[in-house]
């Protein structure tokens, strides 16, 4: 695990504020009754985001639908992970990271001063690009979210039910106490996968989450957020075009200088872009 990214995931899982059983210490300012199929859950709005002088994205807008596999798809440095992590706040972490403009999620911007960021990650959890498992037992690992945000009923059935959510209970079973760290790197992933969707959030960042994994861990990976997308909305950073083709309801793309060109249903970015540099970029003229 690099330090970057245990920096991210203690922060991700810090011990909530408390008193902030929503975003604010008012949660009936948080709720937002829409009840249509694709109700947005997550809107960009003329979005900014800077690292010091330099502009990572530049003026987006997005509205990101409920419960579906939204993909972002683009070249290195485009900024598509800079949105993704945008979302939950964790470009905090960066000192020089600024963002203006607004990030709407259930119709409150993420970045009022009311806001309190360990309560935004309790609804909305994050994978990170290489399996980041903790020197615990796998129970552990899954128990840990719970345990930081004081949700301490029915432990065990909520562990058993991430686990197999995660499609890994059947393989590790009879080993819940044993490391982690001994699991496969596939089967790392689908515990931090089920690290991450223990507390039950609303939303599931994933950012490239089977670059480092084999064609078979893959497809596992990939399989599992079809089906997670049933309970959850799943926003997805992935650099294989075919994988976003294959598992994404909406794709997103960005282009150098942290613009987003196009986004729309992915059948229709990938057969009839409206855009003819996303037809460029996806029918690898450039890229």
């Amino acid at each position: 695990m690099t330090s970057s990214e245990t920096e991210q995931t203690d922060e991700q899982n810090a011990t909530p504020t408390p008193g902030t059983d929503g975003l604010t210490d008012s949660a009936d300012d948080w709720s937002a009754d829409q009840s249509t199929d694709d109700r947005t859950i997550i809107e960009a709005r003329d979005l900014d985001v800077y690292y010091g002088d330099e502009q990572a994205l530049q003026s987006v807008d997005v509205a990101i639908p409920e419960k579906r596999v939204t993909a972002m798809i683009g070249p290195s440095g485009c900024g598509k992970s800079t949105f993704l992590r945008s979302i939950n706040r964790m470009n905090d972490l960066i000192d020089a990271a600024r963002v203006e403009g607004e990030l709407l999620f259930d119709g409150k911007n993420v970045y009022d001063d009311d806001v309190d960021p360990v309560a935004l990650r309790r609804k909305i959890g994050m994978v990170f690009q290489s399996p980041n498992p903790f020197p615990k037992s796998i129970y552990d690992n899954v128990a840990y979210g719970l345990e930081v945000q004081g949700k301490t009923d029915d432990v065990d059935e909520k562990v058993h039910r991430a686990l197999e959510r995660a499609a890994l209970l059947d393989e590790v079973e009879d080993q819940l106490d044993e490391s982690g760290l001994e699991l496969s790197g596939g089967q790392q992933q689908r515990l931090c996968i089920a690290r991450a969707i223990a507390p039950d959030p609303e939303v599931l960042l994933m950012d490239e989450p089977a670059s480092a994994l084999d064609p078979v861990a893959t497809s596992q990976i990939e399989d599992l957020i079809e089906e997670l997308a049933e309970d959850y909305t799943v926003v997805i950073v992935t650099h294989n075009m075919q994988q976003a083709a294959r598992i994404s309801d909406r794709t997103a793309v960005f282009l150098t200088g942290g613009e987003l060109v196009e986004f729309d249903d992915t059948t229709k970015i990938f057969e009839n872009p409206e855009s003819q540099r996303v037809e460029d970029y996806i029918t690898g003229k450039f890229g």
